[in-house]
């Protein structure tokens, strides 16, 4: 048994692991694409609620 058998048998089973990949697609891409942008908007969201509160009290700790 020689190396190469080894790492074809390493590189087919790894080969045959992946495999679901093929079956998910992008839809796993989209999705993360669309739950990045949610955040983003969640977040900016907040952000100007903080800089509104911010402004109208004064007396805040810097």
């Amino acid at each position: 048994m020689s190396s190469s058998t080894v790492f074809h048998a390493i590189g087919d089973f790894l080969t045959w692991t992946f495999g679901i990949f093929e079956v998910i697609g992008n839809a796993f891409n989209y999705s993360v694409i669309v739950l990045g942008f949610f955040g983003l908007f969640f977040w900016l969201n907040k952000q100007r609620k903080f800089n509104a509160e911010a402004a109208t009290n004064k007396n805040q700790i810097k």
